[in-house]
């Protein structure tokens, strides 16, 4: 570290401390700056530190995506972090207290943000939202949030979710009235689909992955709509506005490109299906957890899909991890 870097972080905790009169632990940085290395590569990629941002999630590979509009309108991987914890299996949130983590189409607006967590910082993702509601599901509170902790949410470690957080935080400066996430239980390749065939799930899986195939092939979201209870995509945002949940759809296709991603990748799942061996197929825990029961340490950590190096209370274990400054020194 250079003496200068250090100067200036010993300079800005100095004056935040004297003009907020907070102790150190106190201090939650939702007006945290991004770190520079993070606004250089931002800079590097053809993006502004302002413009629109779009969020992915990948329960089985735990990864969280942060994407963000470039200046011809589509969108790049910016960076993707490792999801802490997340609780559950694979499969949507169905009711509350599952501690099942949503799947799904998600939409985040200024207001969903949350700078006083009791997780360091949250971002509401919006759960339960027009196909949820039609399909009977339950649940509220449902987050991207820090302390690397999960009852149905995704967490993160507090340092990740701070510059996620500030992501957020600058998009809605620069006018973005809301975000899309995009919520699946792994990467929506043949692969994966066929390895996941068995599932109860995979019906609801198929019509995410319309969603998935638009924006692979676009880079652009997709306008998200519900009608008989399930997801359709990339009809104009008036035409899905109108739509009933839980109504007939009306009569109209995905974009070609997309419908024929979508229908090419359908045929190899089905030849992969027919060449695999039983073992070659996921199985699937049979652990539900029900409210107000008593779950034991081991089912507890086996349900949390947790990043090593974290206790059961989401406390690193082992030290490290740095302080709310450390980011302003990279």
């Amino acid at each position: 570290m250079s003496l200068r870097r250090f100067m200036t972080a010993v300079a800005l905790a100095a004056s935040l401390f004297g003009i907020s009169g907070c102790k150190y632990d106190d201090l939650i940085p939702a007006e945290a700056p991004l770190p520079t290395a993070l606004v250089r590569a931002i800079q590097a990629k053809g993006m502004g530190v302002n413009s629109p941002i779009l969020v992915r999630l990948f329960k089985e590979e735990s990864d969280l995506e942060i994407w963000k509009q470039k200046t011809d309108g589509t969108y790049a991987l910016l960076k993707t972090y490792e999801i802490c914890a997340w609780s559950g299996n694979l499969g949507p949130k169905k009711k509350e207290g599952d501690r099942q983590a949503p799947e799904g189409f998600y939409t985040v607006t200024p207001a969903q943000l949350n700078p006083n967590s009791n997780y360091h910082l949250a971002i509401n993702m919006g759960y339960p939202n027009l196909f949820d509601r039609a399909n009977g599901r339950t649940g509220s509170h449902l987050m991207i949030h820090g302390s690397c902790n999960s009852s149905g949410c995704y967490a993160m470690d507090d340092e990740q979710v701070q510059e996620i957080y500030s992501l957020a935080r600058h998009s809605f400066e620069g006018g973005q009235r809301e975000f899309q996430i995009q919520a699946y239980p792994y990467r929506m390749t043949p692969e994966n689909m066929a390895r996941h065939r068995n599932s109860e799930h995979f019906a609801f899986w198929q019509n995410l992955k319309q969603g998935y195939d638009h924006f692979e092939v676009t880079k652009r979201p997709p306008n998200v709509g519900v009608c008989d209870r399930r997801y359709v995509f990339d009809q104009s945002a008036e035409t899905v506005s109108q739509l009933s949940a839980t109504g007939p759809c009306p009569d109209f296709s995905l974009p070609v490109e997309v419908a024929a991603k979508n229908a090419r990748d359908a045929q190899e799942v089905e030849r992969l299906v027919s060449t695999m061996e039983e073992s070659e197929f996921a199985t699937y825990s049979t652990f539900s957890y029900r409210t107000g029961q008593r779950i034991s340490a081991d089912a507890y950590a086996a349900e949390q899909h947790r990043r090593p190096g974290y206790d059961r209370q989401g406390n690193r274990v082992g030290g490290g991890g740095g302080s709310i400054f450390s980011s302003f020194l990279k």
